[in-house]
């Protein structure tokens, strides 16, 4: 109990603001206060790490962050931690208002401000959806990159596969109102 006590610093000051690539050209609050929670929690003092497994999950302002397990590496005590990256496993999800990104793996470095997804990874807003093998984002400059890497294919409900190295998608087309076809006057 102690332990775990002395671990709700680490939730005032990690500062993760993980974002997905559309949504990386919104401000991110990473000054706002994180919840987490997981069903096991292991402080590793001596390599200055925090394992949470069991249905991690982590919360920030508008962003949501879902895996089997995370381990958060610090310098510091841990009574006073700076976070210095998060590592994510197991079935990955990053939200936000209106997307999400899934991958096999996460890792965020909070001293660069980047995100890196990897393993399957898909982007979905809205109707639009992209599948790749690597997610890169830029927390800073707002850029974002998908590549295939080589890694074999995956194919999602829709149909839309990711076959050895390529990075495919599909974007939605608005719909156009088109003037009706005017009448033919009668004779």
């Amino acid at each position: 109990m102690i332990r775990f006590l002395a671990l709700l610093p680490l939730g005032l000051t990690l500062a993760i603001s993980a974002s997905v690539p559309a949504a990386a050209q919104q401000s991110h609050d990473s000054s706002a206060p994180i919840d987490f929670g997981a069903q096991h929690i292991e402080i590793q003092d001596r390599a200055n790490r925090v394992l949470l497994t069991g249905a991690v999950k982590i919360t920030q302002a508008e962003m949501t962050l879902n895996s089997a397990r995370m381990t958060l590496s610090y310098t510091g005590e841990i009574t006073d931690p700076q976070v210095t990256r998060i590592d994510a496993s197991g079935g990955v999800t990053i939200t936000r208002p209106d997307q999400v990104a899934t991958a096999q793996y996460g890792v965020y470095d909070l001293n660069t401000r980047v995100v890196t997804m990897l393993g399957g990874v898909t982007l979905r807003q809205g109707p639009n959806t992209i599948q790749g093998s690597r997610l890169t984002i830029n927390l800073d400059t707002g850029r974002a990159t998908i590549d295939g890497s080589g890694v074999g294919g995956a194919s999602t409900p829709g149909g839309i596969q990711n076959s050895g190295g390529r990075v495919t998608g599909r974007f939605s087309v608005p719909q156009r109102n088109t003037p009706a076809p005017a009448a033919t006057p009668k004779p």
